[in-house]
């Protein structure tokens, strides 16, 4: 049994993930947004590479079944129906609609996953949930890898503490278990932080630029641990709930 953490895309290799199950980490804001608009009724998300990728895709969907959501510098793009904030993704503007969602990072993170057994969009907001998902197939005899989008393709200290967080969560009790070197450093970063996420989020780099952003908001229901218990599973190119109605 194996857990392994990378931080950034860019160390990502067809071995991190073939066969694996692998949870993408992109606390501030993607996989929290994710979280939040399939428990409020969205009926997909699908993940986009570029925002002119969303709208050619959108042009196949029947019209006012779909939305276009997403973000360049933090900011909602011109003729796009929504953000990436988790609370513009409500109950009254997501439900019964699918969302084509394009963000900086945690989008293309889950496009680079291709291969692996299952993949997981993982958050504070999902954290038990997930958590108890990873340690099921953990048990299974699967190996998993959490990949942190990061941020610009640089480090994320938001994303390597939630890491730390699944690590210690998945990993407790169970004997004979490998971990990567980055994994223990995620470990140390969660540690360090504790249960107080709004500290973890003024210290990160990400988080300061949100909050100076006007974003201060987002960073609270960032931080709401177990708010959204949803395991959101990333198949067949669309992200939608795992549950009864969804086998893996």
């Amino acid at each position: 049994m194996r857990i392994d953490v990378l931080f950034g895309v860019q160390q990502l290799t067809p071995q991190d993930v073939q066969g694996r199950v692998v949870a993408v980490i992109d606390v501030l804001r993607a996989s929290t947004t994710i979280a939040v608009a399939l428990s409020n009724g969205a009926r997909a998300i699908i993940p986009m590479e570029s925002p002119d990728d969303a709208v050619t895709r959108s042009k196949q969907l029947e019209r006012g079944a779909f939305l276009l959501a997403g973000e360049r510098r933090m900011l909602k793009m011109d003729g796009f129906d929504l953000g990436n904030s988790p609370i513009e993704h409500s109950r009254s503007a997501v439900e019964s609609k699918t969302v084509l969602l394009s963000t900086t990072n945690g989008t293309k993170a889950l496009l680079a996953a291709q291969g692996a057994r299952d993949v997981v969009v993982a958050s504070y907001v999902n954290l038990s949930a997930v958590s108890t998902m990873l340690r099921s197939a953990l048990r299974g005899g699967a190996d998993i890898t959490l990949v942190c989008a990061g941020q610009d393709r640089q480090f994320a200290l938001e994303d390597a503490a939630c890491a730390g967080r699944f690590v210690h969560n998945v990993s407790k009790r169970l004997s004979g278990l490998d971990t990567n070197d980055a994994a223990f450093a995620a470990s140390l970063i969660d540690k360090k932080f504790g249960d107080n996420l709004m500290r973890l989020f003024n210290t990160a780099a990400h988080g300061r630029a949100l909050a100076a952003a006007g974003f201060g908001d987002d960073l609270a229901a960032c931080a709401a641990v177990d708010s959204y218990p949803v395991i959101p599973i990333y198949q067949d190119r669309q992200i939608t709930l795992l549950g009864p109605d969804r086998e893996r």
